[in-house]
């Protein structure tokens, strides 16, 4: 067991902090001469001198100042810790587990998990980036206490959050773009697409346009990107994660006659509303409100 309580600690940090026994007294409730006892006993037990006088004032005395400097860490964590436990009583989530695929907008995301992260500061997140079916099988498992995904769920009510383009784009360079003219669905079939690979384990799907002959499967968004920008390969991809390339021209779209831009409906999906607790019913309303505050995901 520790010599020195954290009771102390505290004691000692409201003399220095208040500039006297006396002040200190009257800030913490509690008698000079208590304060006094108590700083006495810590020096004693620690075997250093913590206060100098100095005139009618105290100040602390270098070992002093060094030890006080890491005990102020302790009483700070001493503070989160019962905050975590008052937030525990009230039903507060330890932890929210978000599955969201990996088409929605980064900016909306890293915005949501800030804003969530401002108001729980203590409440782990973990978050899984899936891609279509994966992020519905989590649910089906009870793997994930919300979902976003551009997929309906059977036997769960999604909310609507955005509905996001895809663009059918390649390199400027590619041979697509070269050939000068309006193309149609049958001018992509002898080139490579680029597609991303479903993350569900059990029940995999395909989705969109597959009829190229080539075509290269990847796990992340990032990985097609890539390749989308060293000219691999042609591929639908979502406006809001290309939206600088195509300003810069680094991207451009395919001329299709049609097919070109596709919509997909994202949605917000809760495991069990009803049973979900504060920290959950947040990270929902944040993800929600980050959608609304990014103008190309409203439009």
């Amino acid at each position: 067991m520790s010599r020195v309580t954290l009771a102390q600690w505290q004691m000692l940090a409201a003399v220095v902090d208040h500039g006297g026994f006396a002040r200190a007294a009257d800030a913490i409730h509690k008698s000079a001469s208590t304060l006094n006892h108590a700083v006495h006993k810590m020096e004693d037990q620690l075997g250093v001198q913590l206060l100098e006088p100095v005139g009618r004032q105290v100040r602390l005395t270098e070992a002093g100042e060094m030890l006080l400097r890491r005990a102020r860490q302790l009483i700070e964590n001493a503070s989160a810790l019962e905050e975590v436990a008052a937030s525990l009583s009230a039903g507060l989530e330890t932890e929210v587990v978000l599955a969201v695929d990996q088409i929605f907008p980064a900016d909306a995301l890293a915005h949501a998990l800030e804003t969530f992260s401002r108001h729980y500061p203590h409440v782990r997140v973990q978050l899984h980036e899936t891609v279509l079916n994966g992020g519905i099988e989590m649910l089906y498992d009870g793997r994930a206490d919300i979902v976003v995904s551009g997929l309906a769920a059977q036997g769960f009510l999604g909310e609507p959050l955005a509905s996001l383009r895809f663009i059918a784009v390649a390199h400027p360079d590619h041979p697509l773009h070269g050939l000068g003219r309006t193309l149609d669905l049958r001018d992509l079939v002898q080139h490579r697409q680029l597609v991303v690979r479903d993350s569900a384990l059990r029940q995999a799907m395909d989705a969109g346009w597959l009829k190229a002959e080539q075509r290269w499967t990847v796990s992340h968004l990032a990985t097609s990107k890539d390749m989308l920008m060293r000219g691999l390969g042609f591929a639908w991809f979502p406006e809001t994660r290309i939206r600088e390339e195509l300003d810069c021209g680094r991207l451009k779209p395919l001329p299709l006659s049609a097919g070109g831009i596709r919509e997909v409906p994202m949605q917000l999906i809760f495991s069990d509303r009803d049973r979900a607790g504060p920290a959950t019913h947040a990270m929902a309303r944040a993800l929600a409100d980050a959608v609304a505050s990014c103008c190309q995901v409203a439009e």
